[in-house]
C-alpha cells in the first residue's frame, strides 16, 4: 500500500489524499459506536467515535484483516460542534483503535443517522493482501 499525495501539495494531517493497493477489496459497512448488544455506548461524541471506528477494525479482522490494509474511510457525524471540541481525543481514540496509518478520508456532516441516538457512523474500504 502506499499513499499518493501529488507534488507540491502540503502534506495532510490525519490522512492520505490517496491509497494505492493491490489484492482482495473488503467494504464494510457503516458502523455506529454501539457494543455487541448493540446498545449505544455511554459519554457523548468520543466514545461513539472509539467504538465505531474500533467495530470497523473488528469486521476487518474477522476478514482476516489488519488496521493497515484500509484504504479509505467516510465518516459521518451529526455534530459539528461536537467534532470539533474533541478532535486532540478524537486523535488519541483513532490511534489506539488504528495506530498511526492514516487511509483516504472524507468527514460528512449529516442530518441525522438511522439509529436515533447514533452521534457518528465509519464505513471503511480495505485490500486484504
Amino acid at each position: 500500500m502506499t499513499a499518493i499525495n501529488p507534488e507540491g501539495w502540503p502534506r495532510p494531517h490525519g490522512y492520505s489524499n490517496g491509497m494505492r493497493a493491490r489484492g482482495e477489496i473488503l467494504a464494510i459497512a457503516g458502523q455506529i459506536g454501539w457494543d455487541a448488544s448493540q446498545h449505544i455506548v455511554p459519554g457523548g461524541f468520543v466514545p461513539q467515535f472509539e467504538q465505531a471506528l474500533a467495530n470497523v477494525v473488528a469486521v476487518l479482522r474477522a476478514a482476516g484483516g489488519a488496521p493497515e490494509h484500509l484504504v479509505s474511510l467516510t465518516i459521518y457525524i451529526t455534530d459539528r460542534a461536537a467534532y470539533h471540541g474533541s478532535l486532540g481525543e478524537v486523535g488519541e481514540a483513532y490511534r489506539r483503535v488504528v495506530g498511526k496509518h492514516f487511509p483516504a478520508m472524507a468527514l460528512v456532516i449529516v442530518a441525522g443517522l438511522l439509529e436515533p441516538h447514533a452521534m457518528v457512523e465509519i464505513q471503511g474500504l480495505a485490500v486484504l493482501p
